[in-house]
């Protein structure tokens, strides 16, 4: 039972309070919210090079720019809680650390905000597109669309404004930010899976706190979505199998469905692109919902097969 209050970390832009703030408000506890810096919130450098690095064996390459400094808080005692967009998070685990919630998620996919409402087939030849993804960008130029794609930082409010300004013709973001921050109305489309598949994990929050701090673990279980844990850790556990980091040019996309038996099937869809759009690699795989991460890595084993680590640009 929770006695005190609980101090709750969080990112300093606009999207990651408000997701705390969700998060804080479910707990039904008082609840201090701690701004923290991380250095993927300091630097303005690309973030496949701000995160470039080897894997360990097994692991997922990158550093978790956006996570370290809220799980050094949580280790050093500065927090009990920590709130990451789930699609940011390394795949290897955190000694010390347990992923004690994984809310309900968010709709996953990616939105296109142009500045006349267009959608993107209706984007004109050389139209710039704005993008801060690898793996937007990969799957953009894989459609053959003869956009010009052009790589940016910054939060929600910073690209929306590229192209509100002009700078852009286009940007495209994780609808499911752009609802959290009541933004929705301005997105011109909602991109199909088929053409853009969403990174792994996005849409989904996870909540982290101390491994041996059991009564947090007792309240953040609370808020755990079991459809949404089963999903995600199938997306994940793609990713961790292409030993990738989350700005590889992958994309994953989970969903779950009652069988004929009432049991929990998964459905995964994943894709690996080049990065100059020149070819991908794009296949699924179903199994029971119990199974989400051997199902999983069986098909990151059917992605490499296909030609993975060429298209990543890790191949002889």
């Amino acid at each position: 039972m929770i006695t005190t209050t609980v101090r709750v970390g969080t990112r300093s832009s606009a999207l990651a309070r408000t997701q705390t703030a969700g998060v804080a408000a479910a707990l039904g506890t008082a609840v201090e919210l701690v701004p923290i810096t991380t250095e993927g919130d300091r630097s303005r450098a690309p973030l496949a090079t701000i995160e470039a690095g080897p894997a360990a064996a097994g692991a997922a390459a990158g550093t978790g720019v956006f996570v370290s400094a809220l799980r050094a808080a949580l280790l050093a005692g500065t927090i009990d809680v920590a709130v990451h967009s789930c699609k940011d998070l390394p795949t290897a685990p955190e000694p010390g650390i347990a992923l004690a919630a994984l809310p309900r998620r968010e709709d996953p996919r990616d939105a296109l905000v142009t500045r006349h409402g267009a959608t993107l087939a209706e984007l004109a030849t050389g139209a710039r597109v704005g993008t801060g993804a690898p793996r937007r960008a990969a799957q953009l130029r894989a459609l053959g669309l003869g956009v010009e794609v052009v790589a940016i930082r910054g939060n929600v409010d910073t690209r929306l404004a590229m192209v509100a300004d002009g700078r852009l013709d286009a940007v495209v973001l994780a609808l499911s930010g752009l609802r959290r921050l009541g933004r929705d109305g301005e997105v011109s489309e909602i991109l199909d899976p088929i053409q853009v598949l969403p990174a792994p994990a996005q849409g989904a929050l996870a909540v982290e706190c101390r491994a041996d701090d059991a009564p947090t673990r007792e309240l953040l279980a609370a808020l755990d979505d079991g459809d949404t844990r089963a999903a995600v850790t199938a997306e994940r556990a793609v990713l961790a199998g292409l030993r990738a980091g989350c700005s590889a040019p992958v994309g994953a996309l989970c969903e779950v469905a009652v069988d004929d038996d009432g049991a929990a099937e998964i459905f995964l869809r994943a894709s690996v692109t080049a990065l100059d759009g020149s070819g991908a690699v794009r296949l699924s795989a179903t199994g029971p919902a119990t199974e989400a991460e051997a199902v999983g890595r069986r098909l990151a084993a059917d992605l490499l097969a296909g030609g993975a680590d060429q298209l990543m640009g890790r191949g002889q």
